[in-house]
C-alpha cells in the first residue's frame, strides 16, 4: 500500500474537471448510499486482468479497448449491449486468427457516463450554461434545468451499470460467445459489405478448424475457452466522489480496490502528478491506464510512471497514447526510450480517435478513417524502431449503422454525416468501420 494514501486522500489535492454540485449536502447522501452497495466487480476480477495485461506487456497478447464515447442513459437496452459486444468480439476474433496472439477484450461500458470538457461552460445564442458533462452529472438538452449537476445521477449511473454487468457475463459466459457462433456476430446490415464477406470467409475457416480439430480426437465441447470469454469492463476515473464511494478493501490481501470497473484510466486533462486523480488511483489496486497527450513530455511520463507504479508491476500500469496522426512519428520515439530506459514495463496502447477529431464542412465533429490508421501505423512504426511492444488499441465504436466517422471500405463522405449522427459527444467508428480496422491492424500484427 502506497505510502499515506487513503480512499479520501485525493481531497486533499486539486481536482479538475469535477461538477459544481449545486446542493452539498445531497451529493454526500448520495455517496454515503453508494458506499452501502454492493461492488460491480470483485477484486480478484482485477487481478486476473492484472495478469493478462502482464502478459501484453511482455508482447504475448494484444489490448483491444474498445466501446461507446459516453454510455447514455436514454439509448440503454439490451439490443445496444448485445450489438456492442458482437463488434468487439468480432475485431478480437479477427485480431486473434490474423495475428497469432491472443487478443485481451476490455470494454468502455458499464461505467463510461462521465466525460472531461475543454470548457466548463458552453454558450448558444448569447446564452451560458454549464457543459454537459455526460449522463452521470447531467443531461445534454440546453436547459438550465437539464445542465445542473444532480447527484441523483451518480445512483442511475450505479444501477444502469449493475445491469450492463450482469448482462455482459451471462453473454459471455452463457453460450453467446461460443466460437461456434462467429457467423452470427455478423450484423445483417455489416454482412453485405466488403469487410463483411471478408468476416464470412475467416468464419468459415474457423468452422472448418474446429471440425478438423474434433476429426483428429479433439473434444472441443469440453473445452471452455472455445465457449465462452474472459471480458473486462473500464471507463475514465473522472467524477472521484463516485470512484471513492465504490472503492472497498479486499478481505483477501487488505488492499484497496475500486469495484466500479476492472480498469480505470486517468485522462489527458487530468493527469497532473500533484492532481487528485494521480492521486487516487496510485493507491487502488486495479490495473489502471494513463492517457499521454502531445502535451506530456517525456519526462513527465517517467514521472507520472513512477507515481502510478512504483514498484515496477508488469500489467498494473498501461500508457494510452492520443498524439494525432500528425504528431505519433515524432513525438513518441522519446517517449519510448524515456520509459523503457526507466524500467517501466507498461503496456502500449494507442487512442487514435481523440487527437484525430475535427469539424467536417457540414459542422459536424467528426474523425476520418485514414487518419485514424495513420495513426495507428505510425505507433506501430515507432514500436518497431524503438524493438518495443505496439500492446493495443483503444477505440471509440458503437455496433449501429452510424454515419459519425468519415471514410472506411463504405467510403463515408461529409454529405452523409447528417444521415445516422447519434452520438452524444464524440464520432465513433460504426461496426463496418471497427470491423475494417481490425483487418487494417490484424495486417500491421503481422508485419
Amino acid at each position: 500500500m502506497p505510502s499515506q494514501w487513503s480512499p479520501s486522500s485525493w481531497r486533499e489535492r486539486p481536482a479538475e474537471q469535477q461538477p459544481e454540485w449545486p446542493d452539498e449536502a445531497a451529493l454526500e447522501r448520495v455517496l454515503k448510499q453508494l458506499t452501502t452497495l454492493p461492488p460491480l466487480v470483485f477484486a480478484g476480477e482485477a487481478r486476473n486482468l492484472t495478469e493478462h495485461l502482464r502478459r501484453v506487456a511482455e508482447g504475448e497478447a494484444f489490448l483491444l479497448q474498445a466501446g461507446d464515447c459516453a454510455e447514455s442513459f436514454d439509448a440503454f437496452s439490451a439490443d445496444s449491449i448485445r450489438d456492442k459486444l458482437k463488434v468487439i468480439l468480432q475485431m478480437a476474433i479477427v485480431l486473434t486468427y490474423g495475428s497469432g496472439v491472443p487478443a485481451l477484450k476490455v470494454g468502455r461500458i458499464a461505467g463510461q457516463f462521465a466525460k472531461p470538457r475543454s470548457s466548463a461552460v458552453e454558450s448558444v445564442g448569447g446564452t451560458d450554461l454549464p457543459a454537459f458533462r455526460g449522463h452521470m452529472v447531467n443531461d445534454i438538452a440546453f436547459t438550465a434545468a437539464a445542465r445542473t449537476p444532480d447527484p441523483e445521477r451518480l445512483l442511475s449511473a450505479y444501477h444502469q451499470a449493475s445491469s450492463t454487468l450482469n448482462l455482459l457475463r451471462a453473454f459471455t459466459k452463457g453460450g453467446f460467445a461460443d466460437l461456434s457462433r462467429v457467423h452470427q456476430w455478423n450484423q445483417d446490415f455489416v454482412a453485405t459489405s466488403r469487410q463483411g464477406r471478408r468476416y464470412e470467409q475467416l468464419a468459415g475457416e474457423i468452422d472448418r478448424a474446429l471440425r478438423f480439430m474434433n476429426a483428429c480426437g479433439f473434444d472441443t465441447e469440453s473445452e471452455p475457452k472455445l465457449h465462452e470469454v474472459d471480458f473486462y469492463t473500464s471507463h475514465e476515473a473522472l467524477i472521484l466522489g463516485y470512484e471513492e464511494a465504490l472503492t472497498r478493501q479486499d478481505s483477501l490481501t487488505g488492499s484497496w480496490y475500486d469495484c466500479s470497473a476492472h480498469l480505470l484510466w486517468i485522462g489527458d486533462r487530468t493527469r497532473q502528478l500533484d492532481g487528485a486523480h494521480v492521486e487516487f488511483l496510485r493507491g487502488i489496486g486495479n490495473p489502471i491506464g494513463m492517457k499521454v497527450g502531445p502535451s506530456c513530455s517525456p519526462d513527465e511520463v517517467v514521472e507520472l510512471c513512477d507515481a502510478l507504479n512504483p514498484s515496477r508491476q508488469a500489467g498494473r500500469l498501461t500508457l494510452i497514447t492520443r498524439l494525432g496522426a500528425a504528431n505519433v512519428r515524432t513525438l513518441l520515439p522519446p517517449i519510448l526510450h524515456a520509459v523503457e530506459r526507466a524500467g517501466h514495463p507498461v503496456v502500449w496502447c494507442c487512442d487514435p480517435m481523440h487527437g484525430n477529431t475535427f469539424t467536417s464542412d457540414t459542422g459536424r465533429k467528426t474523425r476520418d478513417f485514414a487518419v485514424i490508421l495513420d495513426e495507428i501505423t505510425g505507433f506501430f512504426d515507432a514500436h518497431r524502431a524503438a524493438g518495443t511492444w505496439p500492446g493495443g488499441v483503444h477505440v471509440e465504436l458503437t455496433g449501429d449503422d452510424v454515419t459519425e466517422c468519415l471514410g472506411g471500405s463504405d467510403e463515408l463522405g461529409h454529405s452523409d454525416l447528417d444521415d445516422r449522427y447519434e452520438t452524444m459527444c464524440d464520432p465513433r467508428l460504426n461496426a463496418g468501420q471497427s470491423l475494417d480496422l481490425a483487418f487494417q491492424v490484424a495486417e500491421l500484427l503481422r508485419a
